[in-house]
């Protein structure tokens, strides 16, 4: 066991996958899944209007082997967040959290997201709310801060009144958000990192769990911040190469070995044939494999035929099959 291996095992904390817009849809989830069996997978935010005003199963429909799933909601109107919260519980999710980290400016209009870092009673008027109203656990994603403001003090005070309403678990971006000036890409590498302040609000509240998340893409990275937190979150990273995920069980929940990445790849093959048997188009499910094979002798070819053919009307198991040709077996 080398020492990255002892580090990790030591903290047993949660890891997770970030809910990214248009990203971990429930393919992309049932994907990373075939390859850690315990990493926590996480929807793209859902906003309560859409809950409540729109189609559900849309947004909220996923394959039982998803578990452990958490939901995000977008949304700050107390009795909306709490009927959302009991259709989550009902609809069988593992934890329901609340976006208080999104900085784009269609989401202030709607009064959630990031902005909610100025109002942080109204997070945890929500959280009371939630929390009465359902039995799993209601959860809080937020930025250290807001626009100018560099203090650490704004980060644990709004931790401080939130948790005052019940939330005992924060995943906490260690970058502040710009809400004027900066577009959410530019607000997701702009904005210096500052991961002292997350680790300073962990040794301040100990009783929180206190999960990190912002530029963290490998997993020498993630050690560095355990065990002195309690989890870290994955964003782009597990995305654009979900493999990465491969060695989630083994470095932190005691698996002996990783997948075999063909084995994998025949799982999903069959989930895809499953799917394109009910109607769903090829490309909403291999758009999120482009970057299975990255470094590997073939993958751009890999890459290139999925994209200009998968999208195509009818296309069907067979590009795949022939994108995967590209690829020398290791």
């Amino acid at each position: 066991m080398n020492a990255l291996d002892q580090k990790i095992k030591a903290a047993d904390p949660v890891i997770s996958v970030a809910p990214m817009l248009n990203w971990t849809d429930t393919h992309y989830r049932n994907l990373a899944r075939l390859i850690s069996k315990r990493v926590q997978l996480w929807s793209e935010m859902v906003t309560t209007g859409a809950l409540l005003h729109g189609d559900p199963a849309r947004h909220l429909d996923f394959k039982a082997a998803e578990h452990p799933l958490v939901l995000q909601l977008g949304g700050s109107d107390t009795k909306d967040m709490a009927i959302c919260a009991r259709i989550a519980e009902q609809w069988g999710y593992d934890e329901v959290n609340i976006n208080v980290g999104c900085p784009s400016d269609r989401v202030q209009k709607g009064r959630f997201g990031a902005c909610l870092m100025a109002e942080p009673q109204t997070v945890a008027d929500c959280v009371k709310a939630m929390r009465d109203a359902v039995s799993i656990p209601v959860t809080v994603k937020c930025r250290i801060g807001i626009d100018r403001d560099d203090a650490y003090e704004p980060l644990r005070d709004f931790v401080g009144i939130v948790s005052d309403g019940g939330c005992e678990r924060f995943v906490v971006h260690a970058r502040k958000a710009w809400l004027d000036g900066l577009s959410p890409a530019q607000n997701r590498d702009v904005p210096p990192l500052r991961y002292e302040f997350v680790h300073q609000l962990k040794s301040e509240l100990p009783d929180l769990h206190i999960a990190i998340n912002g530029g963290i893409t490998t997993w020498e990275l993630a050690a560095e911040h355990l065990p002195a937190l309690d989890g870290v979150m994955v964003g782009r990273a597990a995305y654009q190469g979900p493999w990465m995920l491969s060695s989630v069980d083994r470095l932190f929940f005691g698996a002996e070995t990783d997948p075999d990445r063909w084995e994998v790849i025949e799982q999903w093959r069959e989930y895809v044939q499953k799917n394109l048997s009910q109607g769903v188009s090829l490309m909403y499910m291999t758009r999120h494999m482009l970057g299975m094979f990255n470094g590997m002798p073939g993958a751009r070819s890999f890459r290139r035929h999925l994209s200009e053919n998968a999208y195509k009307k009818g296309a069907g198991i067979d590009v795949l099959d022939t994108a995967l040709k590209s690829i020398r077996r290791e």
